[in-house]
């Protein structure tokens, strides 16, 4: 059995007694042994095991733990999960802000930041563009994954095998998969049931997949026009540090002020820019990205 050197903790209060719990169900030697027992845990912090097993009892109850009924061994519980998730994402919002707001001063077009939830893409955040004319926010808007630049991109770092699966549920979806805004409806916004002639880049499975091979190729994601006549854009994704794409960021504009042209220049721009929100996540080094403006 492995062993842990640890301070223990006697005469502490309560919830500092749970929390070291918590501490050693998360251990290397938790991982490796599947868990820990009561009589493990109270030999680690120098407390009684009955104290020990009032104390799981009660992180059970709320979740924080569960127990193997087989090996009735102790792991974290999924609420311990679900509140890193929850504490992830608020982290990421927070720090995303600001690089939205240069983001759209520097291209004076419409930023999002959009997640992947349920298979399909959710706007968190969106900063406006400075124009009278500009494309709306889409905060709290979920759209189809496979129709969007940012769902394309949030999906690039997945396995053959998962994107099988996930495209076999969501492939079709329809563009708007959520309601509205209330600003989007008050404006008779439209998504377009289907890309214009000429506009189709995903069309099945295998044009999917090439497209994901692109974005992986090139570092970004573009549209044009495929959901909404007039209005192109690029997306980019963002990475956490451990490597794993979390988010990414969207530029969206009205085609008349952004050319087939300088599509792509936009696209190598808001890649840098994602990289950079990715930097303060922790996020390890990435390739280098061609030099692109807005």
């Amino acid at each position: 059995m492995m062993t842990t050197s640890r301070p223990t903790r006697h005469n502490s209060s309560g919830l500092t007694r749970d929390i070291e719990i918590l501490e050693l169900l998360g251990s290397a030697e938790a991982v490796a042994e599947g868990g820990l027992g009561v009589m493990r845990i109270a030999q680690l912090t120098g407390r009684d095991k009955a104290v020990i097993s009032r104390s799981l009892s009660t992180l059970t109850e709320a979740d924080l733990v569960t127990r193997d009924p087989q090996t009735k061994l102790y792991r974290i519980g999924s609420r311990v999960f679900s509140l890193a998730a929850r504490t992830a994402e608020t982290t990421l919002i927070w720090r995303a802000r600001a690089h939205l707001r240069v983001i759209a001063q520097a291209t004076r077009e419409t930023t999002h930041l959009c997640v992947l939830r349920g298979g399909n893409v959710l706007t968190v955040l969106s900063e406006l563009s400075p124009h009278e004319f500009h494309t709306t926010g889409w905060e709290g808007v979920t759209t189809a994954a496979w129709r969007s630049p940012s769902g394309r991109a949030l999906l690039s770092d997945w396995d053959p095998a998962s994107l099988a699966r996930w495209y076999e549920e969501h492939g079709q979806d329809r563009p708007l998969v959520g309601p509205l805004n209330p600003e989007m409806a008050a404006a008779g916004f439209a998504p377009l049931d289907s890309p214009p002639e000429g506009k189709v880049v995903v069309s099945d499975f295998d044009s999917f997949l090439a497209e994901l091979q692109r974005i992986r190729e090139r570092g970004y994601a573009t549209l044009d026009e495929e959901l909404e006549l007039g209005v192109v854009g690029a997306s980019a994704a963002v990475t956490d540090f451990t490597g794993r794409i979390v988010a990414a960021i969207n530029v969206s504009a009205p085609k008349s002020r952004i050319g087939e042209d300088q599509l792509h220049g936009l696209g190598t721009y808001v890649a840098r820019a994602a990289r950079a929100l990715s930097t303060t996540l922790g996020a390890p080094p990435s390739p280098d990205i061609p030099t692109g403006t807005p």
